[in-house]
């Protein structure tokens, strides 16, 4: 079975701030990131705006994850 591409529209309630940063903590795990990676990134996703975290997230998971308005 192939597998589908990931898309999130961020107009939905996976976009939400918080839907992100859980998938974010998913899609390390499932890539196996050490906690120090995983938190260093969640720590740059909270720091500052939601642009910046839409940015952090796709920068790290935009190779298989398709974010759109």
């Amino acid at each position: 079975m192939p597998l589908r591409p990931v898309e999130i529209d961020l107009t939905g309630p996976e976009g939400n701030a918080f839907a992100l940063l859980g998938a974010a903590k998913q899609y390390a795990k499932l890539l196996s990131w050490d906690d120090e990676r995983v938190n260093a990134l969640i720590s740059e996703m909270v720091t500052s705006d939601y642009e910046n975290l839409v940015a952090a997230f796709d920068r790290e998971f935009g190779s298989f994850v398709t974010l759109y308005r």
